[in-house]
């Protein structure tokens, strides 16, 4: 054997003797009493005569179990996360219902507007979207069947003016004894005849919603104009284009109001009186406003077998648009009881509503029942004294860190 071979044989003997004596000193034991406390170990896990070893170990994991339910925090953090508490005491609930529905346009305020006379448009000034006054003009057309109505009126105040001066001039005859009374007659009913004839054809234009004093060299050209302030949500005309005297050209509606249509089901008619409170929220979110029930229909769809339910909802920002779906709760009484929490206060705990209580050092998650609720506030029938104190906000962080030990735990 060379002496470079002869040299690293020895290191590796060295190697291995360091390493058996690291093991040894690690466990603390020799070889063979490792052995022996290992069989002894085994030994004491097949045998249960004595039972010291296996109770001790009952009583570690029944104590390790209860730990998850309740959650170390000292006030400095509990008053860094935000964590709000609440004395547990009586509240008064506003029972209800839920129902769905949909934003629509308020009828009482919505027109549609017609020319109400055939003819082609001449100009358009109103545009979807725009917000309109009454009385301004949405829109001109020219029409030949007004410019003959306005010529008639024009006829009949000629008409009126010369049976007027007839009249005058037969009664002045009439009183100086030069003519007979039958002229003054006569002359008297041509002037109420040419009177009337005035008022109807006056008549006939406001009904077409014609200007009486219009230009006489104007006289087929019709402003529509629109019948109150309101928001122009549809437009059906065009520059150019020949409008029947029924088409509806516009359609004007004041949104300041709105109706919520809610759909009720048969068993829940009785849940939705007239007049009652009532909060609306958008399906998508957001904050709820409130209104009143103001109509229930008496009929029931033959295919859905639902009535309506109409809330009148104030929308002075003209946020509500026809459309929208919305999610409203009917109040139709209150109650008063024992015990209630916040909505935001309860969570599932081991598949159990529960509220985190207050303790010396933390808090618990404590299993409760519930019972009555109205969005806001739930009633706790059981489980919850009155006076005990409770997280009431940013309980999810609790939930969080309870979720986050047993995890641990169970690992």
């Amino acid at each position: 054997m060379t002496r470079t071979n002869l040299f690293t044989l020895l290191a590796l003997v060295a190697a291995t003797a360091l390493a058996g004596g690291a093991i040894l000193l690690h466990d603390g034991r020799a070889p063979g009493a490792a052995a022996e406390a290992h069989d002894h170990g085994g030994k004491a896990g097949a045998h249960d005569d004595d039972g010291d070893d296996h109770d001790h170990g009952d009583d570690h994991g029944a104590n390790h179990a209860a730990a998850p339910d309740a959650i170390a925090m000292p006030d400095a953090v509990i008053a860094a996360s935000r964590i709000t508490v609440a004395s547990a005491g009586p509240a008064t609930l506003d029972l209800g219902a839920d129902f769905h529905g949909e934003v629509r346009f308020n009828a009482d305020r919505t027109a549609q507007v017609v020319p109400r006379v055939a003819g082609v448009v001449e100009s358009v000034a109103a545009d979807l979207g725009q917000r309109v006054r009454r009385g301004e003009v949405l829109a001109v057309i020219g029409s030949a069947t007004l410019s003959e109505q306005r010529a008639a009126l024009l006829s009949a105040r000629e008409r009126r003016e010369t049976a007027a001066a007839t009249f005058e001039r037969e009664r002045r005859l009439w009183e100086a004894k030069v003519s007979a009374e039958q002229d003054y007659l006569l002359a008297r009913q041509a002037l109420r005849e040419a009177e009337i004839e005035q008022r109807n054809a006056e008549t006939r234009l406001r009904a077409l919603g014609a200007d009486l004093a219009a230009d006489p060299s104007a006289l087929g050209r019709l402003a529509i104009r629109a019948p109150f302030d309101g928001i122009v949500v549809e437009k059906r005309l065009a520059l150019g284009e020949s409008v029947a005297a029924d088409a509806s050209v516009f359609m004007i509606s004041d949104l300041s109001t709105v109706w919520i249509d809610l759909v009720v089901s048969a068993q829940d008619i009785g849940k939705v009186p007239v007049g009652a409170r009532a909060s609306v929220t958008a399906a998508g979110g957001g904050a709820p406003v409130e209104g009143r029930v103001s109509y229930v229909g008496n009929l029931f769809g033959e295919s859905t077998r639902s009535a309506t339910a109409r809330i009148v909802l104030p929308n002075p920002q003209g946020l509500w648009r026809p459309g929208l779906f919305v999610n409203a709760r009917v109040v139709a009484g209150q109650a008063k009881v024992a015990v209630a929490v916040p909505a935001d206060a309860l969570h599932t705990v081991e598949d159990r509503p529960s509220v985190f209580v207050r303790t010396a050092v933390g808090f618990e998650a404590r299993p409760v029942t519930t019972g009555r609720a109205d969005g806001a506030q739930v009633e706790i029938v059981a489980g919850l004294a009155p006076g005990e104190t409770y997280a009431a906000g940013n309980g999810f962080l609790l939930k969080a860190d309870l979720a986050k030990g047993s995890a641990e735990h169970s690992h």
